[in-house]
Parts: structure tokens; sequence; C-alpha cells
């Protein structure tokens, strides 16, 4: 036990013993030997050449045991890496190189510059040189057979290159080839290989701040146990010519027998000095100049971008909206919240303006803007009075109108955002979802309160002028929201309303708003008929049927009810998943509500006790009833003749699938 560990101490030490390093991150130690014009600089540059025409060698000052023992030739494993540059005063032009040499004397004497100070003509090649070297040429002599003026090679006693190429490196990413300049007065690093067992040297070549590439620019199998001494040398020599002034560096290096030479710290080498002469300031020149100029041009730049932006943003602002303040929005805060009105925000838009889903900038609030063009200032005022007047309205059925903005030829209204948009596309355009029975029954009981509200139950009396399913909005919870009061109209309790224009939706207006332009609560309750049908039927209060004339809604109704199968009449989407009690109040509501006669329509009020179930619906009569699509049908023409005289026929031919909004005059003409 204590025989076999004695044996592997000994071994350790034998081992440790073949081993040799040596490590100069800098050269302030001035610890090599130095030939000819070699220097070492202040900050620690080892400087080979000063421009004379001779040439120089560094050297560690010791000899190196590159082979085990006396009785072994074999020469062991070393591994060398360094950091040099090569600076010529020509950026295109150099003159000779630089080399990394091992040889068995310090200082060469007979060597000549041309041969990199290694050799001369009489003994280049010569077995008894015993020197290996890989030289950084930056000259083309055809004496050496040179492949170019910029290439790597490896030198076994001669200066004719073993094996050369020109220089660069292969990337590790991507395997390609990347060419290097020597002389391009950047520092670059070099690693020199070779195994001892192998008889194989790899030379490899890369920029400073690159890792070392796993490919090496050189390799040859060659066995230099018959090259190379036991004790021998290890340096640096360069040539230059005069003509050509040339500075070669070695910034750092790290050398070791048996081993990998130690990485150096790229981060502590020292710094190349400044190529040329030192650059006179040109600040005053053109450095001043360019930043005044700079300067200027940014100052003009923004003068007139915030004048093109203040613009941009223009509002106008009269005295008698102060009053309204909290109710008034700036335009600014509108476009930044809606992107800039971009199409990617458009919720929808009708016969009035485009509706766009904003978020304002400030309180992060999910908005609702309403773009509603206008050509006349008549009625401006009052206009702006009713909406910040409806904006007090609150109730759970009614999309709060939260404030207004006016800028130049158009006014945007402002509203809650409703996340699962209008009841017009949830019936129709293809739904993501599709509504059952009790989400649509829960809808109509909300619009109806939400009626109530208007026309009872608040300060004034609000005439909505467009209930349909498009100015229903359902919230999170699918509640039923009564939205868009650009139509509104109020007026105080037990008051005349005064409207003269027929402002609505064609087949929600009632027959007498058409022949007297009256809007009042009842032509509400009109709208609201023809929305009762819309929801329970799933058709528009006008539709086209495949090979057949338009057909009107309350008139199909009727049909049914007169064949006492009013719930045949059903959207035929629910299939059998409804409750025909309430389907029936529904249809029948509906019909009494489209009634021709105003006086025999019930009250918002009266129509929340029915659908709540407080109080019976009355029986309808076949009178009544015919009398419902009779009077609908006589006032198509009248209608059919508004709609022509405010739109275009395309938009009247559409008017089956999404009906247009029919308006006699501008909606903010005199008389609102």
């Amino acid at each position: 036990m204590w025989f076999r560990l004695v044996i592997l101490i000994l071994f350790g030490i034998t081992v440790s013993s073949q081993q040799f390093e040596f490590f100069f991150n800098d050269f302030k130690s001035n610890n090599l030997s130095l030939e000819g014009d070699a220097t070492f600089t202040p900050n620690g540059l080892l400087k080979l050449s000063g421009g004379s025409n001779q040439h120089s060698h560094a050297f560690y000052p010791n000899q190196i045991n590159l082979k085990k023992n006396p009785t072994n030739s074999s020469v062991s494993s070393f591994s060398t890496t360094f950091v040099f540059a090569i600076v010529s005063e020509y950026p295109k032009l150099s003159s000779q190189g630089m080399t990394f040499f091992i040889a068995p004397t310090k200082f060469i004497h007979s060597a000549r510059p041309e041969y990199f100070g290694l050799t001369d003509q009489t003994s280049d090649g010569n077995a008894t040189n015993h020197f290996f070297a890989v030289e950084l040429d930056t000259s083309s002599n055809e004496k050496f057979d040179d492949i170019d003026a910029n290439h790597v090679g490896i030198d076994i006693n001669s200066i004719k290159s073993n094996i050369s190429r020109s220089a660069g490196y292969y990337s590790n990413g991507s395997g390609d080839f990347v060419n290097l300049t020597l002389y391009s007065r950047l520092p670059m690093q070099v690693w020199v290989e070779y195994s001892g067992s192998e008889k194989h040297v790899d030379v490899t070549l890369a920029p400073l701040h690159i890792s070392k590439p796993t490919k090496p620019l050189l390799s040859l199998d060659y066995d230099l146990d018959s090259v190379l001494n036991k004790e021998m040398y290890v340096g640096f020599s360069c040539a230059t010519g005069a003509r050509l002034v040339t500075s070669h560096y070695v910034l750092g290096w790290s050398f070791m027998v048996n081993g990998i030479a130690r990485d150096l710290d790229l981060s502590k080498l020292p710094k190349l000095p400044r190529i040329g002469p030192k650059r006179k300031s040109k600040f005053l020149t053109i450095g001043l100049p360019l930043i005044l100029g700079t300067l200027m041009f940014m100052t003009i730049s923004c003068t007139v971008y915030y004048r093109r932006r203040k613009m941009k943003f223009a509002e106008v602002l009269e005295d008698w909206e102060l009053e309204y303040g909290p109710h008034r929005f700036k335009y600014k805060d509108l476009y930044v919240a809606t992107k800039g009105f971009k199409d990617k925000e458009l919720l929808g838009k009708g016969g009035f303006g485009k509706v766009y889903r904003g978020v304002l900038p400030t309180s992060k609030v999910e908005i609702a803007v309403k773009r509603v063009s206008h050509d006349s200032r008549q009625g401006i005022r009052e206009f702006v009075a009713e909406i910040v007047s409806i904006g007090r309205l609150r109730h759970r059925n009614i999309v709060p109108l939260l404030g207004y903005c006016r800028r130049r030829s158009e006014l945007l209204l402002v509203y809650d955002y409703m996340p699962n948009g209008s009841l017009d596309k949830a019936l129709y355009d293809q739904p993501k979802f599709r509504l059952n029975w009790r989400q649509r029954f829960q809808i109509i009981k909300g619009v109806a309160a939400g009626l109530s509200y208007l026309h009872q139950d608040w300060e004034q009396v609000v005439i909505h002028r467009d209930v349909k399913a498009s100015n229903v909005l359902l919230d999170n919870e699918l509640n039923g929201r009564l939205g868009d009061f650009g139509l509104a109209r109020l007026y105080d309790h037990g008051t005349d309303p005064q409207t003269t224009h027929v402002v609505g939706t064609i087949g929600y207006l009632a027959p007498e708003h058409n022949r007297t332009g009256k809007a009042t609560t009842s032509t509400d309750v009109y709208s609201f008929g023809a929305f009762l049908l819309e929801v329970a039927c799933g058709k528009r209060p006008i539709y086209v049927q495949h090979g057949a004339e338009d057909i009107i809604l309350a008139d199909w109704v009727c049909s049914c009810w007169n064949r006492n199968d009013i719930v045949a009449s059903v959207d035929p989407n629910l299939g059998a998943h409804y409750v025909k009690e309430e389907v029936e109040l529904v249809l029948k509501l509906g019909l009494l509500c489209c009634n021709s006669e105003p006086s025999s329509r019930p009250r918002m009020q009266q129509v929340v006790q029915y659908l709540e179930g407080y109080a019976p619906l009355p029986e309808l009569s076949s009178i009544v009833i015919s009398s419902v699509g009779l009077a609908f049908a006589h006032d198509q023409n009248a209608i059919s003749n508004i709609a022509m005289s405010n739109y275009s026929s395309s938009s009247v031919e559409r008017s089956y699938s999404q009906p247009p909004s029919v308006v006699a005059d501008s909606f903010l003409s005199g008389g609102r």
C-alpha cells in the first residue's frame, strides 16, 4: 500500500516536472531578451520593429525543455497563444512581416531581414537550422513561393512554407471563411498547437474579440522530433524595409509545454498607440456649425410640427359651452383613444356617422365614439344642450352618454363601450354566439324598462325617436341597453313636443309620424312594437322572401294570429327551446304596440307590467289586428318617398338587410 502511494507521488512529480509555462498579459516587467529595434513601450507593449532596414528579435530569456528526458527524442506537446498587431504608415501596404519561432540559439547573427531574421540565403532549407516558425507575412516574394502578400504559413528549417493560406478564419456559426488583413492596424489573436503523440500542428487566427474558431486555418502532419532539440528558445522575429515604415506589436503572450496555453485576459491587454499625427480639432470649423444647423433645423421642425398638430386638433369652443365643461371631451384625447379613428377600431356605421372603439389615454376607460357630420351651425346650441341633459340619464338599461366634442364640421358623441356589440349583429350578420329565448326575453324586458324610464320616470320626457335592434347594445352579461340618443328629443312633462321633422328608420316609423312629422312617446311605443316582433321572429320589420314580394313582418304575424298559430312566426333558430307563453306574450304585445291608432297603444309603463306579469295582456280583437298591417302597408309609399328624397337608390335597396334612418331634414337644422 505504501509502495503504491510512493510510486503515485513520484509519478505526479515527474509529470509536473515535464510541464512548463509562462504568461504575459503585458510586458511591463521587461523580462524578455531583445535584439535589434525591439523594445518595450511605457504602457507594456512589445514593439518588434522601429522602421530601419533590419530584423529584430524578442526571446523568452531561458531555454525551454521540449523533450521528456535525454534518452527519449520525442518532442513534447506544446501550445502558445499571442495577440499581435501590424501597423503600417500606409493603410494598403506593408513590408515583410513577423514570426513566432522556436530556435536552438538566442541570437542569429548571420540572419537576413528578407528571411525574417531566422536564416540567410546560404543556410535556408538546411536541416541543421533546427527551427520551427509560424509566419505572418505581409509581402509577396516569388523566391519563397509566397501565395500572396497577406498570408499565414508554417516554416520548418526554411522560409519556404511547408503549408500556407491567405489570412482569415472559419466562422463557428456558418462555417464560412472570413478574410482578414494582417496589416489592418487591428489586434488579432493566434493559436499554435503541436501534438507530440499525433505529430500534428494546428494554427488558428481570429480577430481579437471573437472566440477561438473550432476549425483551424492551417493543419500540418509533421514529426518535429528531428527538427527541435531538447533545449530550445521561443520568441518572435520581424523584418521591415526602409521605404515602408511598419511597426509590429505583441500585446500579450502565453506558452505551455504538455498542456493548453492559458487564455489571455483581453480586457487587460495594453492599448495600441494612436496611428498617425494627432488630429486637429474640427469642432469650430465643422462641429459647431453642424450643431447650430441641427438645432435650427430641429427648432423649425418642432415649430411646424406643433403648429400642424395644433391645427389638426383645433376645436371650436364658444362662450356658451363653458357651462358644459365637464361634458366636453378634447378632440386630441378622442383621437388618441381611437388611434386616429383607424378602420381597425371601427365598430359600425349608419346613416348619421361611424362609431369607433377607443380607450381614454388617462383613465384607460373603454368608450365608443360616434362621429356625426353636419353642414349647418343652426340648432347647434340647442342640440348640445339636449346632449348634455341626456348625459345625466342614469338607468341600467340605457347606454350612458358621457359627453360630446365639437370640431370643425363634425360632432363626436362619447358613450360607454359595450363589449358584445349591438343586438342587430347578434340576431343577424353571422354572430359569434346565438341568443337563446331566455336571453332575448331578458333583453326585451330591459329595453322596455329603459324606455319607461325615458318616458315617465326621468325629470323630463325623452323621446328616443330611433328605437331599433341596432341601437340596442349588449353589455358583458348580455343585458340590453338602449343607446344612440343622437335623434332624441326632450320636453317637459305635461307639455306638447314640437317636432315637425320625420326622423327614424324605415320599418319602425309609426304611420302618424309620417303624416304629421310629430314624434311622441306613442311613436316610440310603435317602434318598440316593431322591435318586439323582430326579436321574437328573427326577421327585420320589412324583409325579402325568396320568390316573393317584400313582406311586412307585422302583416305576417297578423296572419299567423288569424290562423290561431301565432307561435308559427317564432324565429326558427330557436327550435323548440322557448317558453310558449312568453313567446305568445311578446308577439301579441308587439302587435298591440304596432296598432295604427296611437290611442290604442299601451304606454311603456303598462308594457313593463305586461312583460313582468304584473298585469294581464288585453285580448286582441281581429279588427284591431287586421288594421295593424293594413295601416303599415298603406304608409309604405309615403315612407319610401321620404327615403328616396334622402338616400340614393342603393341605400333603399339595402334597407331590408340594414334599414337606413330616414330624415326629412338634417337633424341639426332648426326646429330641434
